[in-house]
């Protein structure tokens, strides 16, 4: 194996391996697809739900129903067929469309466009729902109550006093432990300083790092993915769809029923999916996010940054293929750089935490393992300079520094969602989910 085609925004990027020791590429297990996703989903919604009677069953012509979905920069996992086909099915109930609402949960990411709205959701349910933007700054928020953890939990108003559906896509998430489920909820829909307390607990208490507790797979004392449990519990969904899809989008498990069940259960099946154990950490890492819409801009990007350097050994060279036609994503994102130049990038953070900020922090101290770290991206060089990134435009330019000769290399096509996991560390996520 001498070239390797990785996927680069929209487009593709050839890459010479020669002279290297070995090359090993780094891909998810096995996966099917399901080719009839209708017949998948009503098998879902009524007999195969898990620990849950059928969705007829809780759902009456009455009733007002919100249907909470995620963003643009999840639509990897085509939401748009299952609301469409879920509110089909809820139309058969004899539900009214004016009584269904879709929510788009946007935790603190920018407002969807109306046609991004309607890509989103699908044209046949933008066309007879209302389909909105949650605004974790709007006035209107409700407060359900605090979490054990000292979070007061507030809302979108669409959440309360009507019977919520969660559509949401399973990866494994850098804070949560995995995506998806409950963090439709908290962040999604919550307001913003409900989401600033509950990410703050990235931070170790102790120390001037991330907290050990806190990371990719991890659950079961993990602070975050605990008080977003709590913050869902009051919200109390009737139902969850969590989807998990292969590496080209394609839906490969649709898990519904409990809200908790159904999610847990596609956690499971992201770990047996997307994790992967490795017996080494390489020379030489090659990462891409798999292409747009997964390296949007940096802030999304950075997960598979973060997954990526989890196969490289300390002082190694990371290779990082982020497009980020808009660049830092999260407007304050580089705003980190300046406290990260005067070495208070610690204290700053927790002076005046933000999401954006922790992911900031989180991708410098996951870059800093790195010997070289390399980056070819539509950011100019000098905007992430000071993060330990040596960013270019061009694929041979970058190339020109990168010598493989005698290496080990691991190449990672779809960075944003493999997890690669020393044998120890997958033993240990797998009782994560069981």
């Amino acid at each position: 194996m001498k070239n390797v085609e990785l996927k680069y925004g929209e487009s593709t990027v050839s890459v010479d391996l020669s002279g290297a020791e070995s090359v090993e590429f780094l891909l998810e297990n096995e996966m099917p697809v399901i080719e009839d996703i209708g017949q998948e989903l009503i098998r879902g919604l009524e007999d195969g739900a898990i620990d849950s009677p059928p969705l007829r069953e809780l759902v009456s012509p009455d009733d007002r129903i919100t249907i909470i979905i995620s963003d643009l920069t999840r639509f990897w996992m085509r939401q748009d067929m299952i609301c469409e086909l879920l509110v089909k099915y809820l139309e058969g109930l004899g539900v009214k469309d004016e009584d269904i609402a879709v929510l788009v949960a946007l935790g603190t990411h920018r407002m969807q466009t109306e046609a991004e709205l309607e890509k989103l959701a699908s044209s046949y349910v933008y066309s007879r729902c209302s389909v909105v933007n949650h605004n974790c700054d709007a006035p209107d928020l409700v407060s359900l109550g605090v979490t054990s953890y000292g979070t007061e939990v507030k809302v979108n108003p669409l959440a309360v006093g009507r019977k919520v559906i969660v559509i949401s896509g399973t990866v494994h998430h850098l804070m949560a432990g995995y995506g998806g489920g409950r963090k439709s909820i908290l962040p999604g829909i919550a307001g913003r300083e409900t989401i600033r307390e509950n990410h703050r607990r990235a931070l170790d208490p102790l120390a001037p790092q991330t907290d050990g507790k806190v990371g990719s797979g991890k659950l079961r004392i993990n602070p975050i993915n605990r008080d977003m449990d709590e913050a869902a519990a009051m919200v109390a969904p009737i139902f969850g769809i969590s989807i998990v899809v292969n590496n080209n989008s394609r839906h490969s498990g649709i898990f519904c029923g409990s809200f908790d069940s159904a999610w847990l259960a596609s956690c499971r099946f992201c770990q047996e999916c997307y994790g992967v154990p490795i017996d080494y950490e390489a020379d030489i890492v090659l990462a891409s996010c798999n292409g747009y819409p997964k390296d949007i801009n940096l802030y999304q990007g950075v997960k598979a940054l973060l997954n990526g350097v989890r196969a490289m050994k300390p002082g190694g060279t990371f290779v990082f293929f982020a497009e980020c036609r808009e660049g830092g994503g999260a407007p304050d994102f580089f705003n980190w750089i300046e406290p990260l130049n005067r070495g208070e990038l610690d204290s700053a953070l927790r002076s005046a935490f933000t999401i954006a900020g922790y992911i900031f922090y989180a991708s410098c101290e996951s870059i800093a393992k790195a010997g070289d770290f390399y980056m070819l991206s539509a950011i100019p060089a000098e905007t992430v300079k000071g993060m330990g990134i040596k960013a270019y435009a061009d694929i041979d330019e970058m190339m020109k520094n990168i010598d493989f000769t005698g290496k080990k290399v691991y190449v990672i096509p779809n960075g944003g969602s493999l997890l690669p996991q020393l044998k120890s560390d997958y033993e240990y996520l797998n009782n994560e989910v069981i």
